[in-house]
């Protein structure tokens, strides 16, 4: 039996590796109106479960050179810690008085000094040509070239929807990679039921808590059950009404209403949104999504792109077992990754390989004339992509199963979606994607740290395809 590892944390706060400093903003805005997204209602209050009044996300973005933030940086465990802890110990069915006072000193004690490694409310970098005036990058004229090119029509933008049992503040360093090179992130925070705990914040009210709920603890408006179906169909319809709400204000802040929007701001940031018109490419806006936000991305794809989903692309990171249907619906070239721990473990869904049923939405959306990839990274398991590697990774190894470096984990993962960006904008497909699908299933005997050179067509033993082959096997490509 393998020993357990001491727990330590550590802080994420290496320095992200792009041209741009990082930049972190949270907002929180009212609806005009409040939305029933679904009529289910809570068993004990009667309470609208589905009733979106604000959304709340936060945006990660490159920022200008030697910026000095007014507020200090946000704590990866927003405050209150007892929110966030609550919602865990409900997760884990030990929610009670005792417990929560336990997880809570657990989560002060492991994560709690911990502060989000970006720029609280610092100006936008301007667009592409200053770029050249960073000393750091100035003589590199490749990244130069790169960010030049992504910037012409303004910041790509980029939702993101996060998993189960997760919140906007789980991602930050795969969103922060991504603001340094240029990209603006928009990180969701769900109040479906799949964040542990968040705090939601309405002029002239109270701020009040809405905790992660399931199945048993909602009812239909006639009194009756929900079925696991429907419960999750008015979760991913209420994420897509959180997502057209990202939509929107970004699109206010592009029009030149960001004054407008800071001031509505629950949380007080965005001063400098008045100077961000026209400089967010919100015409060609980018959904991802991990676990069940994958799953919510994939839906977001539906019929579009469309005026209040724009999109036209996404990233898909280990779509959900779980988590309802998977659209096959999309229209848009797509890059789908599944985590090592993803692929090799079978899942029945829906009557089929889970496996299966990913490998094929992909292949027929590339039938349709829509370049994708599906890939699986080697070594990686389901929270990789996640910032919990990063601050607990012996613990994260011992219990997931990953065995990569958890940094280049979430390395392979960046720069294969910086690739796939980089083919949206140029149409260049570069890296993993000029490869060709050599693996229709994923193959445990040629997975990480047992691969050697020979194994494939080419028998090269170093070079870019030994590099990729290292550490990924390619399912679908549109070569």
């Amino acid at each position: 039996m393998k020993p357990f590892p001491e727990v330590k944390s550590t802080t994420p706060s290496r320095r992200s590796s792009g041209p741009y400093p990082v930049g972190a903003v949270d907002v929180e805005i009212p609806l005009a109106s409040p939305r029933i997204i679904d009529t289910a209602r809570f068993k004990e209050t009667k309470e609208n479960a589905f009733e979106l009044n604000t959304v709340l996300f936060t945006l990660y973005y490159p920022s200008i050179q030697h910026a000095t933030s007014r507020q200090p940086k946000h704590n990866w465990v927003p405050k209150p810690i007892s929110v966030t802890a609550e919602g865990y110990a409900k997760f884990a069915h030990i929610n009670n008085f005792i417990m929560n006072k336990v997880m809570t000193g657990v989560l002060k004690a492991l994560v709690g000094h911990i502060p989000i490694p970006a720029h609280v409310d610092v100006p936008l970098a301007d667009l592409a040509s200053a770029v050249t005036s960073i000393p750091e990058t100035q003589n590199d004229h490749t990244e130069i070239k790169k960010v030049i090119q992504i910037e012409k029509g303004g910041h790509p933008v980029i939702v993101f929807s996060h998993g189960m049992a997760s919140s906007r503040t789980d991602y930050t360093h795969y969103a922060g990679e991504l603001a340094s090179r240029g990209y603006v992130v928009a990180l969701l925070e769900h109040r479906d039921g799949s964040c542990p705990g968040s705090v939601v914040m309405e002029e002239g009210k109270p701020d009040h808590v809405k905790l992660t709920f399931d199945v048993p603890e909602v009812e239909t408006i006639k009194g009756k059950e929900l079925t696991v179906d429907e419960f999750k169909r008015a979760q991913l319809d209420f994420r897509e009404a959180e997502i057209e709400e990202t939509v929107r204000v970004l699109k206010l802040i592009n029009e030149g209403q960001g004054k407008e929007v800071f001031k509505l701001n629950m949380r007080d940031e965005g001063v400098d949104f008045v100077n961000w018109k026209g400089r967010l490419n919100t015409d060609e806006m980018i959904v991802a999504g991990h676990s069940y936000g994958a799953t919510g991305a994939m839906q977001a794809l539906r019929g579009g792109p469309s005026e209040k989903r724009p999109f036209k692309s996404g990233i898909i990171l280990d779509p959900g077992k779980q988590s309802g249907q998977l659209n096959d619906d999309i229209r848009v070239p797509v890059l789908v990754i599944h985590s090592n721990s993803w692929s090799s473990k079978y899942s029945l869904f829906y009557g089929r390989a889970h496996f299966d049923t990913v490998r094929d939405i992909v292949e027929n959306n590339v039938l349709r004339g829509m370049p994708s990839w599906f890939a699986t990274s080697l070594g990686t398991s389901h929270p990789s992509v996640t910032d919990a590697p990063l601050l607990e990774p012996l613990l994260l190894s011992w219990t997931t199963g990953a065995r990569i470096n958890v940094y280049e984990g979430l390395r392979q993962y960046v720069h294969v979606t910086e690739d796939f960006l980089w083919f949206l904008s140029t149409g260049e497909k570069r890296g993993l994607l000029r490869e060709k699908p050599e693996f229709l299933e994923y193959d445990e005997g040629k997975g990480f740290g047992v691969w050697q050179p020979a194994q494939g067509e080419n028998e090269k033993t170093d070079g870019p395809w030994y590099d990729w082959r290292r550490y990924w096997q390619v399912h679908v490509s549109p070569n």
